[in-house]
């Protein structure tokens, strides 16, 4: 207890005296005398709260842990709204949850069946919202989720994390904030490929619960089992018109990266036919809000570089054979995700994870069968030689 809030203690008997009401004389002394004591207890009351004023605003900030700055958080967005001057992390919870209203709106539109939607919270800050359509028309398995994660890094987490964000703080842990919107599209029809789309946000907190490291994340793929030229074309210019809005380097660093992050290492082959991908980008590449604008057009070019795939390859004619292919194709999309995938392995090992939306992105159904080669010179064999080799399509 500080001197001065012992003060305030010691004195309070005297303030509560000074504020009950004065009982009326009849005599000017007695007016006097009382009026006397009015003074002086005010005086003291004013002194008093003074010191106790002092005393608080000169102590250090209030220590924030994960979960009370999310409720600090959830109060902000209750009481005062999100708009340009509100932390990052507001702002980008706030644009993902506007997109996947419009992305679930549009593709209820094309497979004529209603996502299911579950809104969950985490017992230590955060929650989420998971849009998931299981035997749909078009969509054999569609899931489209938000995530936000408050939460604390081991030591041996940040470690790790310190070496692509050297900003980031040593210590022995370190509070985190973290937020996603993932999206995976699994359609029936073998013809019809399979996207996945992932926009992120991530930073770290100092003990007063401002920003201490902050980076982006994110990008979208495509994975077909039958490959149609002009739709790699199309999916990847969509992409590269929405990066070079920002940076004529963006494109061409980002499907690189793509092309080698996608990559089932163990078969010596890519997932899919690539798009963009990045990650940690932080102020060491652009500022937020200029990253914030570049995360924000590209993910907007989703809908545009998708639908018109997925409209003309949703009812053509295909044979079991193919399917079979599809299956194989979904068997190995599965090994990315559960052997190599990042962002499945983190929110797994993250305390009080909900396990359903993580593992969301797998397809219904997949196989696996033994020793399975496609035929010489057949649309599967030339789909396996790209995988292997990737192209550039713009």
């Amino acid at each position: 207890m500080s001197k001065r809030f012992s003060q305030f203690v010691l004195l309070r008997p005297q303030l509560l005296r000074a504020n009950r009401p004065l009982r009326r004389s009849f005599t000017a002394g007695a007016n006097r005398s009382n009026n006397s004591r009015w003074v002086t207890g005010a005086a003291v009351a004013a002194f008093t709260l003074s010191s106790l004023t002092y005393t608080m605003t000169s102590q250090k900030p209030a220590k924030f842990d994960a979960r009370s700055l999310a409720e600090l958080d959830e109060r902000t967005k209750r009481e005062k709204g999100i708009d340009e001057n509100s932390p990052m992390r507001l702002r980008m919870e706030q644009f993902i949850r506007e997109q996947q209203k419009e992305i679930v709106f549009e593709l209820e539109k094309v497979d004529g069946m209603s996502f299911r939607e579950d809104t969950w919270s985490r017992e230590k800050g955060g929650g989420g919202v998971s849009c998931v359509l299981q035997e749909g028309n078009v969509f054999e398995k569609a899931g489209v989720n938000i995530s936000v994660v408050y939460g604390t890094l081991p030591k041996g987490a940040i470690a790790k994390m310190r070496v692509n964000h050297k900003t980031l703080a040593e210590a022995d842990e370190l509070d985190f904030y973290a937020l996603g919107l993932s999206m995976v599209l699994h359609p029936r029809n073998p013809m019809a490929p399979t996207v996945h789309l992932n926009y992120r946000y991530f930073e770290t907190m100092r003990p007063d619960g401002t920003s201490q490291a902050w980076w982006f994340g994110g990008g979208s793929d495509l994975t077909p089992s039958y490959l149609f030229d002009e739709d790699a074309v199309h999916f990847h210019k969509t992409l590269k018109e929405a990066c070079d809005k920002h940076n004529k380097d963006y494109y061409p660093k980002f499907k690189k990266w793509c092309d080698e992050y996608f990559c089932n290492t163990h078969r010596g082959e890519s997932r899919g036919i690539g798009g963009i991908f990045f990650d940690d980008l932080d102020e060491t590449v652009a500022d937020a809000d200029n990253t914030f604008a570049f995360i924000q057009d590209c993910l907007k070019s989703f809908l545009p570089s998708y639908l018109p795939i997925i409209q003309k390859r949703k009812e053509m004619a295909f044979t079991e054979k193919e399917k079979e292919w599809q299956q194989v194709r979904r068997g190995r999309y599965v090994e990315f995700n559960l052997v190599h995938d990042r962002g499945t392995a983190f929110g797994l090992n993250v305390p009080g994870s909900r396990v359903e939306s993580i593992l969301m992105s797998l397809p219904l159904t997949a196989s696996w069968r033994y020793m399975y080669e496609p035929e010489p010179r057949s649309r599967e064999q030339r789909l396996v030689d790209i995988l292997k080799n990737p192209k550039e399509w713009v």
